[in-house]
């Protein structure tokens, strides 16, 4: 059974190259504040409610976790089997929605409104994670991950290539901007929104991190160039500090391989978290977004760093 570490500095953070020392917190530990799922997903956090949502996908609901009280308990149950989640700068949920195969907007009063579930007449596959970019913009994954199984998701015939999309803020239109992706999966974009970082996780031989530079307009992404070969780990969720290092969620469910890892810009692994599971997704957040908060496949762990997370992320 896990335990969290007694000492400090807690060997579960790990330096991996003397970069990565300054942003470890000499006395923090990693928690475990939550377990019992069946596969978290798209943790998210909301900083004027001092809460952290996250999806439990097979379970069919999103949790919630309060830094105030510690309590764990149900956000939303049918969530219509909700995969990644993000805020937009107006403070709203957004969320990937696997059974419905769209994307879809939490309003402050609640209500929902749908963003996108087609594109040129065909239903989408099953939205998986989603970003939103400092001018409103949505970003978002589109495999077939959530309509090839009856666990986490309902199996479906596929009508589109696996893309990448963005939803105008203006306009509301989507807009293909990478096509037949190998598993588009996870994806940020860098701190000055230059470069969006995308996980490709059915690139062959192996599991690809690829980086496009955006257009002066930021509305279209070039071809990229792979900066990180996964090699025999999993990325899948993905996230940029301050700095514009890349934490990833990773795993292949080994001792070796599950947590975080964490990437300089150039594609060096600088540091590791070790988890007793593999970690789908992490965002940062507390009071100065400098809380890793991990969506693990049973649990939800957090630990503190000497970096914070990128706006948007």
């Amino acid at each position: 059974m896990w335990q969290p570490s007694e000492r400090y500095p807690d060997p579960a953070v790990q330096i991996l190259d003397p970069r990565f020392a300054r942003y470890r917190v000499f006395n923090s530990t990693v928690e475990r504040l939550a377990t019992g799922m069946r596969w978290g997903e798209g943790p998210v956090w909301f900083g004027d409610h001092r809460v952290l949502l996250w999806s439990d996908i097979p379970n069919n609901r999103i949790m919630r976790w309060s830094e105030v009280t510690g309590e764990v308990d149900v956000f939303r149950s049918n969530s219509n089997l909700a995969n990644g989640n993000t805020r937009d700068r107006q403070g709203r949920l957004v969320t990937c929605e696997q059974q419905t195969r769209r994307v879809v907007r939490t309003e402050h009063d609640g209500s929902i409104t749908v963003l996108a579930d087609t594109h040129k007449g065909f239903r989408l596959n099953s939205p998986n994670d989603v970003v939103v970019k400092s001018d409103d913009s949505i970003w978002f994954t589109d495999p077939p991950f959530g309509i090839d199984n009856n666990h986490d998701g309902v199996i479906a015939e596929q009508e589109l290539p696996m893309n990448v999309y963005r939803i105008d803020p203006r306009s509301g239109a989507l807009t293909a901007v990478l096509e037949d992706i190998p598993g588009p999966n996870g994806l940020c974009f860098s701190p000055d929104e230059r470069l969006l970082y995308l996980v490709q996780s059915r690139a062959k031989p192996n599991r690809l991190i690829t980086a496009h530079r955006l257009s002066g307009d930021g509305t279209r992404v070039d071809a990229g160039e792979a900066v990180i070969d996964c090699d025999t780990g999993t990325a899948d969720g993905i996230r940029c500090d301050a700095d514009g290092n890349i934490w990833c969620g990773w795993g292949m469910g080994s001792d070796e391989l599950d947590g975080v890892m964490v990437f300089a810009s150039d594609g060096t692994k600088i540091g590791r978290v070790a988890l007793p599971e593999r970690c789908a997704n992490l965002c940062f957040g507390g009071r100065y977004a400098n809380r890793l908060f991990m969506a693990t496949g049973h649990g939800l762990y957090a630990v503190y760093f000497h970096t914070s997370g990128a706006k948007g992320g």
